[in-house]
């Protein structure tokens, strides 16, 4: 049976830039990088508060952007997102979608990363 969502992997042509963006932009924090296999490839695993880690790998198979980057998406919670939202849009982080309400939820913003992939913020509503 299924315990835990143990991790969360986002391949890229760029592993290096896509982990520098998390960590410089969105203020993750890198906590392991290395170079493995036979082509090269850099890993990097970002920490996501106490959540589930992030790791950044290179492909050889990526190229370029997400072409569907509705398909797949994250969510990072945030304690204020008001004050989270204008921070990301400060350091330029591409603003898909603004501030919204979702009933028994609480509040999302959407975003888009540097390969295209989008990510939300979110301020989960005390139960």
């Amino acid at each position: 049976m299924i315990k835990i969502l143990e991790s969360l992997t986002l391949f890229s042509e760029n592993a290096k830039q896509l982990a520098h963006f998390y960590q410089d932009k969105v203020g993750l924090k890198i906590t392991a990088e290395a170079v493995f296999g036979e082509n090269d490839e850099e890993y990097y695993e970002l920490e996501a508060g106490d959540g589930t880690p992030i790791y950044i790998i290179d492909h050889s198979e990526i190229k370029g952007k997400n072409k569907d980057p509705k398909r797949f998406l994250f969510n990072l919670e945030v304690d204020d997102i008001k004050k989270a939202f204008k921070k990301l849009k400060k350091a330029g982080v591409k603003k898909i979608a603004d501030v919204y309400h979702m009933q028994e939820y609480g509040y999302i913003a959407t975003f888009a990363d540097v390969d295209g992939n989008y990510f939300q913020i979110v301020q989960i509503r005390p139960s």
